[in-house]
């Protein structure tokens, strides 16, 4: 008979985690860093009590707010390559319905981060308890019940012993290279406490091993073939490459056949970007180098993407009437994508079969001189953006939609006294943080304007999330990024809306000793939505952070103006507010000097982020409405582009 070892439901849980390693080519590593925290009544005397009394392990960090702390727990799991996790715990109700945006940015992105939110009595004797979302029609649903709409595994525990297959399904979903994301175990809170006699087997060292998942020789001679046929290919470097560490397997097959490549959001900047074959960013935020010749292509290998819209431009993109699709990914669902022929392998293990196929036809792309040419274009566009200066009345902005762009202009440079661009304040950054930083963004205009504009000048220095787009996410991200790379400068790009939106943990960071740089741009508009409708034909509508107008009774008045550099000092952080290049380049050199997280709050004038190149984005426009302006931007800009854009 099996030995087993007395414990609590929260105390088991604690000691399998600290038993749980990763292995992936050879090297090992515990899986679980350690565990974000904040604690109420629904997990305090369960999972809290077993914590105190033995955490193993695991490093426990007390969170600000349940999603910013999730955010920090997948913004490490995202810089450590998915190879070392964190866990995070709430209360039952809010605390839990706030991670719940967490998870979905987890599991878009596809980055393993594990939950445990307490839940209702399982006995439900006390009901209704305290932040219990009572459902007259379902006595069993809870606010956990969320999080299955947004979770690759979902489980709740209402007898000790479910805790066991429970734990082993969640382990492999957070180690499945293919399907991977958010798991959540709910833990009702009288089960949490509930003790039983574990078979100590359940303890023991367990090693998940993340195996290469080898290509069907089927599939790589059909993918020699199709190659060998092609004559201009493009090269998607995608997040699967990134979590596969197969950057140097794919630069190697990229600079054996002359195929160039774009990047997508997950996977830019594990090559550097003067490297002669990376076109930059790919798609509707990509820049004019890889949009060029993606254009032109008539074969798209996509290497591990998931080929969003904004990676196709909403499959508009690839024009070319010859071209087809080579999908190389670890996800069958993915694989199968843009009707292409599937390699359904590891990034590393399907390139390298593939290359020892085509080794044999002796095979090399017809690019000559298009590849530098396209190059050249987008190097000296970057340029100019990063030189771009406020030129007085009349100016025209990148985004040249706005209305009474100049009396918007005159009110913005009135109240904060600068008249700095975006484009502008990029460039300077871009030219003085250290080399080896990791810059961080998530949502608004940033995003677009890194993918285009930022020269990521060493590998990994890159960390963006843009499957979900989740304003907020930069922060608090930020700081599990610097977790990871204690060594490196870390610094979250953040608009002011997304600043405003959620930034916890910035006083986390504090607390931890981790130092981040927060750069903030604040131009009082929620500025990439506000292009969208304008560009459609809308006026600004909601977009703009205005006072409510006393003779309209709309949000039409005045600008509010905020101080962020007083708000992040009121946490210990040392603040600049900049509106020149020079005080930008001032604060740049000063905060490096500094050991506590620093804000540098830069006034930028709307409008001047960086526009598109090429690229189609779809939106769902009114096909009817009384504004001429909508109905024109319909007939004109989505029947025709839909006509273009390919049908699967």
């Amino acid at each position: 008979m099996a030995k087993t070892i007395r414990l609590t439901v929260a105390q088991a849980l604690v000691k399998f985690l600290n038993n749980q390693y990763i292995e992936f080519d050879g090297r090992e590593n515990r899986m679980f860093r350690g565990i974000f925290t904040i604690f109420g009544h629904g997990n305090v005397v369960g999972l809290g009590q077993a914590l105190e009394e033995n955490p193993g392990e695991l490093i426990v960090h007390q969170g600000r707010n349940e999603q910013g702390m999730a955010h920090a727990a997948m913004g490490y799991a995202k810089q450590m390559r998915r190879k070392q996790i964190y866990a995070c715990t709430s209360s039952v109700g809010p605390g839990a319905a706030n991670m719940i945006t967490a998870a979905g940015t987890a599991t878009a992105n596809c980055i393993p981060v594990l939950f445990l939110p307490g839940d209702v009595y399982a006995d439900r004797q006390p009901d209704p308890v305290l932040q219990q979302m009572e459902q007259p029609t379902n006595l069993s649903v809870s606010t956990n019940d969320a999080f299955r709409a947004v979770c690759k595994y979902w489980d709740r525990i209402t007898r000790p012993e479910i805790l066991m297959s429970a734990c082993i399904n969640a382990m492999r979903v957070l180690t499945d290279p293919a399907d991977t994301g958010a798991v959540c175990i709910a833990l009702p809170q009288d089960v949490e406490g509930e003790a039983y006699d574990y078979p100590e087997y359940f303890f023991q060292k367990r090693v998940h091993h993340i195996d290469r998942r080898l290509p069907s020789p089927r599939a790589v001679e059909a993918a020699a073939e199709l190659i060998a046929r092609k004559k201009k290919p493009i090269l998607i470097f995608g997040g699967g490459v990134r979590y596969s560490e197969a950057e140097e397997t794919f630069r190697k097959f990229a600079e054996k056949y002359n195929i160039p490549f774009g990047e997508t959001q997950a996977g830019r900047g594990c090559i550097v970007w003067n490297h002669p074959l990376n076109l930059g960013g790919l798609g509707e935020t990509g820049g004019l180098a890889a949009n060029l010749i993606a254009k032109q292509a008539d074969l798209v290998i996509g290497v591990g993407t998931r080929y969003t819209d904004f990676t196709t431009s909403s499959k508009w993109l690839y024009q070319n009437p010859e071209v087809e699709f080579l999908n190389i990914n670890v996800s069958e669902f993915h694989a199968y994508k843009m009707d292409g022929l599937q390699v359904v392998a590891d990034a590393q293990e399907g390139l390298k079969a593939i290359d020892a196929a085509l080794d044999r036809t002796g095979w090399r792309s017809g690019y000559t001189l298009e590849i530098s040419d396209a190059k050249a274009k987008n190097d000296a566009e970057v340029e100019r953006l990063y030189h771009i200066e406020y030129t007085g009345k009349d100016f025209v902005p990148e985004v040249d939609d706005a209305l009474d762009r100049d009396k918007v202009f005159a009110e913005f440079m009135k109240l904060t006294g600068s008249s700095m661009t975006q484009t502008r304040a990029i460039g300077v950054l871009n030219e003085n943080i250290p080399e080896d930083a990791v810059v961080v963004g998530s949502s608004g205009s940033l995003p677009g304007d890194l993918q285009r504009a930022w020269r990521v000048k060493s590998p990994h220095g890159y960390h963006v999330e843009y499957g979900f787009s989740c304003m907020g996410y930069e922060v608090n991200a930020a700081l599990g990024v610097k977790m990871a790379v204690p060594d490196r400068e870390v610094y979250a790009f953040v608009g002011d809306g997304a600043y405003m939106m959620l930034h916890s943990e910035l006083p986390a960071s504090i607390q931890e000793r981790k130092k981040i740089n927060v750069v903030l741009f604040d131009n009082m508009t929620f500025g990439c939505i506000n292009n969208l409708e304008i560009g459609h034909g809308q006026g600004s509508f909601g977009t703009e952070f205005r006072f409510r107008n006393e003779k309209t009774g709309k949000l039409d008045g005045g600008f509010v103006p905020v101080d962020f550099a007083m708000n992040a000092a009121s946490y210990g952080c040392k603040t600049y507010t900049v509106k020149t290049a020079e005080e930008l380049r001032a604060a740049i050199v000063d905060a490096r000097k500094q050991t506590v997280s620093t804000l540098i709050d830069i006034k930028v004038l709307p409008k001047t982020m960086v526009h598109g190149y090429g690229d189609w984005w779809r939106v769902g426009v009114a096909q009817v409405s009384g504004n001429r302006k909508i109905q024109e931007v319909y007939e004109k800009n989505i029947v025709p582009n839909l006509e273009r854009a390919r049908k699967y």
